[in-house]
C-alpha cells in the first residue's frame, strides 16, 4: 500500500513544483533547474542524440564525396597516362617490327651484292690462273656487266619560262607534266591478265548494211529538182528557171504537199525569189524564171541555194528539202541554158552561209608561244537595220572544255568584208599543246 501512496504523492509533488515553475512566483527559483525538471528523460535523450545525427550524416556525406573524387581521379588518371601509353607501346612495337624487315630487305640485297661480287671474282681467278675462259662465263660476265654499268645519257631540259606559270596553273592537276626521263632503264610494265569469261561485243559486231555505209542517212534525199541556168554576158545577169520537182514527200494528213521553191544566189541573202504555191501535188511543175545581177568575175565564188518548202496556211511551213550548187559552171560555160537534175537533200531548217574567216597559226617550240594572225573576214552576215556590221573577232583558248584565256582583235565599224591583219599571241608549254584548242568566234558589236 506504501507503494501507491508513495507514487501519488511523488506525482503531486512534480505536478505542484511544475505549475511553481510555469507560474514563476518564487523569485529564488532557477529557471535552468525548473527547465531541467520539466524535461522528461525521453527529452533529453532526444536532446542529446541530435548533435550526434548530425556528425554521422556530415560524416556519410564527406565520405560519398571523397569517393566521388577518386572516381574522377581514376578516370582522369586512365584517360590522359594509360591510353597515350597504350598507344605508344603499340606505335613502338610497329616500328621495331618495321625495321626489322627493313633490316632484312637491306641484309637480302647485301647477299645478292656479295653474290655478284663473289661471281666477278669467281671470273677473274678463272682468267688469271687459263688464258681460255669458257665461253658460258665470258657470256655471262658480260650480260652482268652490261646490266650493272648502264650508262646514262646526260640530258639538259630548257628551263620553264616564267610567261607558262599562269598557264599551268588553269591546268587540272592531272595535265601537269613533269620532267622527262631519258634514261636507258626502262620500267617493266606489269602486264594486267585479261578475264577469260569477260565477252567484248566489240568482237562480234557484225558489218550491216547501214554501217557499211555511213553517207547514206546524212544523203537522205526528198525527190529530184529540175532547173536551169544561163548567162547573159552582155547584160552581165544570170537567169534561173525552176522547171518541175519531182517525188516530194507528204507533209499533209491527206497525203499530199503544197510545196514552193526559194531561190539564193549565195553569199547574197538580200536578194531573193520565191515561185508560186502548187496545191496538193508531190509532182508540181514550176516553169518560172529569175533573174540575178552579178558581174561575170564573181560567178566562181557565188552559189545556187534552193530551198524547197510545204506550204501552211495556219501555221510555220514546213522545210522538204534543199538543194545547193557550189559550182555554177560544173555543167557547162553558161553560154546557153542548161537543164540540171539534183537530189533533194533532207533538211529541217535553212543552212545559212555566215561568211568566211582566213586567219593563219604559228608556233614556236623553244619559246612555248603560239601566234594566231587574223587576216581578214568577207561575206559576213549582216546584223544592222543599215544592212551592215560592226564585226570583231574573238580567241579563246579552252582545255577540257574550259576556258583558260581570252582576246579579242579591233572592232571595223560598217563593214562585211572586214580587214584586221592582228596578230593573237598565247604562251602554251610545249608539253601541253595537245591537251588545249582554240575556239573562234566573229562577233557584231553593238554599242
Amino acid at each position: 500500500m506504501s507503494g501507491p501512496r508513495e507514487d501519488g504523492r511523488c506525482r503531486r509533488a512534480i505536478s505542484i513544483l511544475t505549475e511553481l515553475c510555469q507560474k514563476k512566483s518564487l523569485p529564488s527559483l532557477d529557471l535552468d533547474t525548473c527547465r531541467e525538471f520539466l524535461l522528461l528523460p525521453s527529452d533529453q535523450s532526444l536532446i542529446i542524440s541530435e548533435p550526434e545525427l548530425s556528425v554521422s550524416l556530415l560524416a556519410v556525406i564527406v565520405i560519398v564525396c571523397g569517393l566521388a573524387l577518386v572516381a574522377v581521379f581514376v578516370f582522369l588518371f586512365w584517360k590522359l597516362c594509360w591510353v597515350p601509353w597504350r598507344n605508344k607501346a603499340l606505335s613502338s612495337h610497329l616500328a621495331v617490327l618495321r625495321s626489322e624487315a627493313g633490316h632484312k630487305d637491306s641484309m637480302a640485297d647485301k647477299l645478292k651484292d656479295t653474290g655478284a661480287i663473289s661471281f666477278l671474282e669467281a671470273a677473274v681467278k678463272i682468267s688469271h690462273t687459263s688464258p681460255d675462259i669458257p665461253a658460258e662465263v665470258q657470256m655471262s660476265m658480260k650480260d652482268h656487266i652490261m646490266r650493272r654499268t648502264r650508262i646514262q645519257r646526260q640530258t639538259t631540259e630548257p628551263a620553264s619560262s616564267t610567261r607558262h606559270i599562269s598557264f599551268k596553273r588553269h591546268l587540272p592537276r592531272q595535265m601537269h607534266v613533269s620532267s622527262m626521263d631519258y634514261g636507258l632503264e626502262v620500267p617493266a610494265v606489269a602486264e594486267q591478265p585479261t578475264s577469260i569469261g569477260r565477252i567484248k561485243p566489240e568482237l562480234y559486231k557484225q558489218k550491216t548494211m547501214d554501217t557499211e555505209d555511213p553517207k547514206k542517212e546524212a544523203e537522205k534525199t526528198c525527190g529530184k529538182i529540175n532547173f536551169t541556168l544561163k548567162y547573159d554576158y552582155e547584160n552581165e545577169t544570170l537567169t534561173v528557171r525552176i522547171l518541175r520537182a519531182f517525188d516530194l514527200p507528204a507533209k499533209d494528213f491527206c497525203g499530199s504537199s503544197d510545196p514552193y521553191v526559194k531561190i539564193y544566189l549565195l553569199p547574197d541573202r538580200k536578194r531573193k525569189f520565191q515561185t508560186r504555191v502548187h496545191r496538193k501535188t508531190l509532182n508540181p511543175t514550176f516553169d518560172e524564171s529569175f533573174h540575178f545581177p552579178v558581174p561575170h568575175e564573181e560567178l566562181a565564188s557565188r552559189k545556187l541555194h534552193l530551198s524547197v518548202f510545204d506550204f501552211d496556211r495556219f501555221s510555220r511551213h514546213d522545210m522538204i528539202g534543199e538543194v545547193i550548187l557550189e559550182n555554177l559552171f560544173e555543167d557547162s560555160d553558161l553560154s546557153r541554158e542548161t537543164s540540171i537534175w539534183r537530189d533533194i537533200q533532207y533538211a529541217t531548217t535553212e543552212s545559212v552561209d555566215l561568211g568566211e574567216i582566213m586567219f593563219s597559226l604559228c608556233y614556236l617550240p623553244t619559246a612555248g608561244r603560239l601566234t594566231l594572225t587574223v587576216i581578214k573576214c568577207r561575206n559576213l552576215k549582216a546584223m544592222d537595220i543599215t544592212g551592215y556590221s560592226d564585226p570583231y573577232v574573238k580567241v579563246s583558248l579552252l582545255c577540257d572544255g574550259r576556258r583558260l584565256k581570252k582576246k579579242k582583235t579591233t572592232i571595223k565599224k560598217n563593214t562585211l568584208n572586214p580587214t584586221y591583219n592582228e596578230a593573237i599571241i598565247f604562251d602554251i608549254p610545249p608539253e601541253n599543246m595537245d591537251q588545249v584548242s582554240l575556239l573562234i568566234s566573229v562577233m557584231d558589236y553593238d554599242r
